[in-house]
C-alpha cells in the first residue's frame, strides 16, 4: 500500500512516500513565494499552495492514502460554497496585529486566553489574524452576513478545496487561541474576545480519521491524517513518553515535550500547553510547546549581509565560544518567544571589539540560537524532569559547531536525526496507523555528547537578553 505525506511548510511543499523500512523519501518538492506587502507583513498565495499540493501528490506513483501536515498558525478566509480564497494566507511570522494584541493585554484579556486556550496573547497565533480579516476584507463581511464565510488555518482551506470537507484537526485548532484546551472545541468566549465569528470556523476532528478524498491522477485518494508540522515532527522523532522532547531548527526553532494525558500549564515560564496528537477513538496526548522566532532565519539574514559565503564556512568554525570571550548575540530579529513572549525585544550584538571578525560574529549567532533553545528546554525541564537525550533536526542540526555548543550549554546528550524528513515521516506514520499499518522506524541518529560544561554561559546570555528586551523602550 503506497502511503504518502504532503508536508506543506513555510517555504515549500513536499511529497514524501513511505518506504518499506519506515522511512519517508521525498518524491517532489516545490518552493512558493514569500510576499512582504509591508513591514511586518508576511503572506502566501493560497492558490499557489493548492496548486503545489496537487502537483506534489500527483508525483507519487500508485498513491493510496495521504496524510497532510500544515504550517500551524498561518490562516486565511474563503468562500464556504466555492472554496475560493478571499484573502491571502497570513503567515505565522506576520505581526500586523501587534497593536491589537497590546490593546487586549492592556484590557486584561490575557488571563482569559491563558485559562481557556493555554496561550498568551501574541500576534503569532491565528485568532487576531482571523479577526483582522473580518475587519479589513470587505468580501469577508459580505459572506459573513450571508452565512457563507469560512475562516481558519491553512489545513481547513486545503481540505475543503481538495476533499470537500471543511475540517481542522485538534492539534492545529489548539494553536489558534480560539480552542478551549479542556474541551477540545471552539470556545465562544474566546471567539467573542477576538471578534471571530464561531459559525465561520471549521469542525474540529482528531488527528487521524476520515478527512475526505483528493482526486489525484484520476483516482480519489483518502486523506486519513492531518496535523501541525511541529507535532508531526515530534511523532517522527519517536517521542512518545512523558519527558521526551525534540527541537526542530528551521526558520524558527520549535521545541515540543510530551506530557502524556495531562495538560501542564506554566504561564509564568512562558511555556504553552498544546495537543501533541489525538488518534481516532482515543483521548488526546498533550505536550508543552516553546518557540524561538529566529533560528535559520538569523543565519540566512547574516548570509545576506555577507558575513559568510557558504554553509561549509559555518561547519568549519572552531575554537572557544564567542560568548566565553564576552561577545553575545540575541536573535530577537522578530522579538522573543518562549519564555519571554516579548515582541518589542530587538536583536543585538553585545561586546563587540575591533578584534572581532566575521567568524566571531557567526559563532555568536549560532550560540545565540543555541542559548535561546536552551532557555526553552530549561523551562520545560522544571515541569517534566527528563534525563533523556534531546532529539533535534532541521538545517542547523547539520552544523557541527552548533550541535556541540548546544550539547555543552545544555550539559546533556543531543541526538541529531540522520533522517532530515522527520516531519514528513511523522505524518506518513500517522497515516499508516490510520490505515492499520504499524510501520515506524526512527532511523539512525548521531550522538553529540557534552565535551565541556558551559551551562554557566547561559547566565551571561541572560544579561544580553535583558538589554534586548529593554532596548526599544530606551529609543
Amino acid at each position: 500500500m503506497t502511503i504518502a505525506a504532503l508536508d506543506q511548510g513555510t517555504t515549500s511543499t513536499r511529497a514524501l512516500a513511505l518506504q518499506p523500512d519506515g522511512g519517508a523519501a521525498v518524491v517532489k518538492a516545490l518552493e512558493h513565494r514569500q510576499i512582504y506587502p509591508r513591514a511586518g507583513w508576511v503572506e502566501h498565495d493560497p492558490e499557489e499552495l493548492v496548486a503545489n499540493l496537487l502537483a506534489c501528490a500527483a508525483a507519487v506513483e500508485g498513491l493510496e492514502a495521504l496524510g497532510i501536515d500544515n504550517q500551524g498558525e498561518s490562516c486565511l478566509a474563503w468562500h464556504g460554497e466555492t472554496g475560493e480564497a478571499i484573502s491571502p494566507v497570513i503567515v505565522w511570522q506576520d505581526s500586523r496585529t501587534a497593536e491589537t494584541i497590546e490593546a487586549l493585554k492592556r484590557d486584561g484579556a490575557e488571563a482569559e486566553t491563558l485559562a481557556r486556550a493555554g496561550l498568551p496573547l501574541d500576534a503569532y497565533f491565528s485568532a487576531s489574524k482571523l479577526a483582522w480579516i473580518v475587519d479589513h476584507v470587505p468580501e469577508a463581511k459580505h459572506l459573513l452576513a450571508t452565512g457563507r464565510l469560512r475562516l481558519g488555518t491553512t489545513d481547513a482551506f486545503f481540505l475543503q478545496r481538495l476533499s470537500g470537507r471543511c475540517v481542522t484537526d485538534i492539534t492545529t485548532a489548539s494553536r489558534t487561541s480560539l480552542m478551549n484546551l479542556e474541551t477540545g472545541q471552539w470556545d465562544p468566549e474566546l471567539c467573542r474576545l477576538f471578534g471571530v465569528p464561531l459559525e465561520a470556523l471549521p469542525e474540529i476532528a482528531p488527528t487521524t480519521g476520515d478527512f475526505g478524498a483528493v482526486r489525484v491522477n484520476g483516482r480519489f485518494v483518502p486523506v486519513v491524517a492531518s496535523l501541525v508540522d511541529q507535532q508531526a515532527a515530534l511523532y517522527g522523532h519517536g517521542c512518545r513518553a512523558a519527558g521526551d522532547a525534540k527541537i526542530t531548527f528551521g526558520t524558527g526553532a520549535f521545541a515540543l515535550m510530551v506530557t502524556g494525558s495531562e495538560i501542564r500549564r506554566a504561564p509564568d515560564k512562558g511555556l504553552l500547553p498544546t495537543v501533541a496528537w489525538q488518534l481516532a477513538g482515543e483521548r488526546p496526548v498533550y505536550a508543552l510547546d516553546g518557540g524561538v522566532y529566529a533560528a535559520s532565519a538569523a543565519v540566512n539574514w547574516a548570509r545576506a549581509l555577507g558575513l559568510f559565503d557558504s554553509f561549509d564556512d559555518l561547519s568549519a568554525l572552531q575554537g572557544p565560544p564567542a560568548l566565553e570571550g564576552g561577545l553575545a548575540f540575541v536573535p530577537a530579529l522578530s522579538g522573543l518567544a518562549c519564555p519571554h513572549w516579548d515582541r518589542r525585544a530587538r536583536g543585538l550584538w553585545l561586546g563587540l571589539s575591533i578584534d572581532h571578525g566575521r567568524a566571531d560574529l557567526m559563532k555568536a549567532i549560532l550560540e545565540g540560537v543555541a542559548c535561546r533553545a536552551a532557555e526553552v528546554i530549561a523551562a520545560m525541564s522544571t515541569l517534566v524532569p527528563s534525563s533523556a537525550p534531546l532529539s533535534i533536526d532541521g538545517g542547523l542540526s547539520r552544523n557541527r559547531y552548533f550541535t556541540q555548543f548546544l550539547a555543552d550549554v545544555l550539559e546533556r546528550e543531543v541526538r541529531v536525526a540522520a533522517n532530515p524528513e522527520l516531519t514528513g515521516s511523522g505524518t506518513a506514520w500517522l497515516a499508516a496507523q490510520a490505515c492499520g499499518q504499524a510501520v515506524e522506524a526512527v532511523g539512525k541518529v548521531i550522538i553529540v555528547s557534552p565535551q565541556q560544561p558551559r551551562a554557566a554561559l547561559l547566565t551571561r546570555f541572560t544579561e544580553a537578553v535583558k538589554v534586548a528586551r529593554g532596548w526599544r523602550d530606551n529609543t
